[in-house]
């Protein structure tokens, strides 16, 4: 009799620790690529809908006043996953293909601090952040590491950089997915190695041609040319086409076997980066070229995440967040119709600039959150928040300390992120070319030897000589510069990014 209360008593404990579990919201943060603030139809897009997205917005909040850190990929991903500004770090900007991890093995990352909290970390889709050791990098054809699992995370599936840079392989946990050992892998961003055909000097053998002054003119992998030499490998090397359905997949994969503990999945899309190459479900259908129709094939994976866990009872306890990684380009290296069929498609919405810019439309993105009954259903917020918040903020929610020297830049934004507040974060720093600050809703750039224009992707970058200043409540597509008429604004707000820039 003993032993079965005993018995009981342990089988109670052990329900009521697998219920507290589960009181620990699960967290899936889906991160797009170069989607602009004017894509979506939930932001005022006419030319397209997204209705998978925009149910997401009227089942949260929407944000008009979020931001990516930076407005380019490598930078921004650093920034979001150690919260500590990228431009602090050297070594943080567009990593090649073959680049050695740049978040060093012991920094308190955001999946480490939620692996502490309890949590099963994921990583699934575009890394960006390197793989493999200084100053080696990896080694394609053995044990790939240090790498997501070094930092954090329980479980990887990625695209080592991005779909236009070699290798074109995935990379599960510490293995080349469908590695052929006696096909070496080898990979080259310096002098041409093997026997592939290039674009440089094969352009018949492609099925989308390129602009070759960016660059994607090197071996040809399914058709596209890359940039950065690739041989061997050839049965790991992937289909363009099948790359959204074999991330969704694995992210769904990855939901099923976690249902039952808290879980975080870093969902990083490939989608919309270079080369577009929507499967043919999706393929045409858009009217806005392969831009526009890998918009719609990202929202279909959106909607079969949301699918997903609401089949298996999850949505009540799921924390969901959306974003891009900074903003819109068109013509980013590959002749596939975003130029000539945009038919009066603004991907940057009512803001300047996009992709590498530092006006506005380079870091302010699309930004949703839902969590059922602790979010109002279609709020619209217009707090300003970062990414880079999200350190600070789950830890909040997950209470977990942050101990001196840890995501120095990341602050506490959990009730502005969950409608609470109306405050939000004091500035907002932005990183391109040069650095800016928005405070209240004065934006100062200060000045930069960049350009202000780069022909090849048609953006204004931003950069100027001379400091420039925007007063966004009046000005928000910044065309009129008032640092002439407001020197001790200019003054304030470069002395405040002075002490940002140079604190420890």
């Amino acid at each position: 009799m003993q032993q079965l209360k005993y018995k009981l008593l342990v089988i109670c404990c052990l329900l009521f620790m697998g219920i507290k579990a589960q009181q620990k919201p699960n967290i899936v943060f889906i991160y797009t690529d170069d989607l602009g603030y004017g894509d979506l139809s939930c932001y005022g897009a006419t030319k397209i809908a997204t209705p998978h997205i925009d149910k997401l917005s009227k089942e949260g909040a929407l944000f008009t006043d979020a931001h990516a850190t930076s407005a380019t990929c490598t930078p921004s991903r650093f920034s979001l996953l150690t919260g500590k500004y990228a431009w602090r770090k050297s070594g943080t900007s567009v990593a090649p293909g073959n680049a050695s991890l740049i978040i060093p093995t012991d920094a308190k990352t955001l999946p480490d601090m939620l692996q502490q909290a309890g949590y099963n970390t994921a990583v699934v889709g575009k890394w960006h952040l390197g793989l493999g050791p200084q100053p080696t990098g990896p080694d394609w054809n053995g044990d790939i590491r240090p790498g997501p699992l070094e930092i954090g995370f329980s479980y990887s599936f990625i695209i080592p950089a991005t779909g236009d840079r070699v290798p074109c392989v995935f990379v599960e946990n510490h293995q080349v997915v469908g590695r052929d050992e006696h096909d070496s892998i080898q990979v080259s961003y310096g002098k041409p190695i093997g026997n592939d055909p290039t674009g440089r000097d094969h352009p018949e053998l492609l099925k989308m041609k390129t602009s070759p002054e960016h660059g994607h003119d090197a071996t040809i992998v399914n058709g596209i040319s890359r940039i950065g030499f690739m041989s061997g490998g050839k049965a790991a090397r992937w289909t363009d086409e099948d790359i959204a359905d074999i991330l969704t997949n694995k992210a769904v994969d990855y939901i099923n076997r976690n249902k039952s503990n808290p879980f975080f999945l870093y969902f990083s899309t490939h989608d919309i980066h270079v080369p577009r190459v929507p499967h043919a479900r999706f393929a045409g259908k858009s009217g806005l070229g392969a831009r526009g129709d890998v918009i719609l094939e990202l929202d279909a994976t959106v909607g079969r995440i949301l699918r997903t866990i609401d089949s298996l009872g999850l949505t009540k306890n799921t924390l969901i967040i959306f974003s891009s990684d900074n903003g819109p380009v068109l013509d980013d290296g590959y002749q596939d119709e975003a130029v000539t069929k945009r038919n009066g498609h603004t991907p940057s919405g009512i803001y300047r600039g996009g992709k590498y810019s530092n006006f506005e439309a380079g870091t302010r993105v699309p930004f949703i959150v839902k969590w059922p009954g602790k979010v109002k259903a279609g709020s619209i917020s217009n707090v300003p928040v970062s990414q880079i918040d999200l350190f600070a903020s789950l830890s909040s929610l997950t209470k977990q300390k942050i101990n001196a020297g840890e995501a120095q830049d990341s602050f506490d934004q959990l009730s502005a992120l969950l409608g609470k507040q109306t405050k939000g974060r004091p500035y907002i720093i932005e990183h391109a070319g040069s650095l800016a600050i928005i405070k209240d809703h004065w934006k100062y750039i200060e000045p930069g030897n960049g350009r202000a224009y780069d022909r090849l992707t048609d953006i204004e970058l931003g950069n100027a000589s001379v400091p420039q200043l925007y007063d966004l409540s009046k000005d928000p597509s910044e065309k009129n510069n008032l640092a002439s008429l407001y020197p001790e604004k200019v003054k304030a707000l470069a002395i405040l990014l002075e002490e940002i820039k140079t604190a420890k």
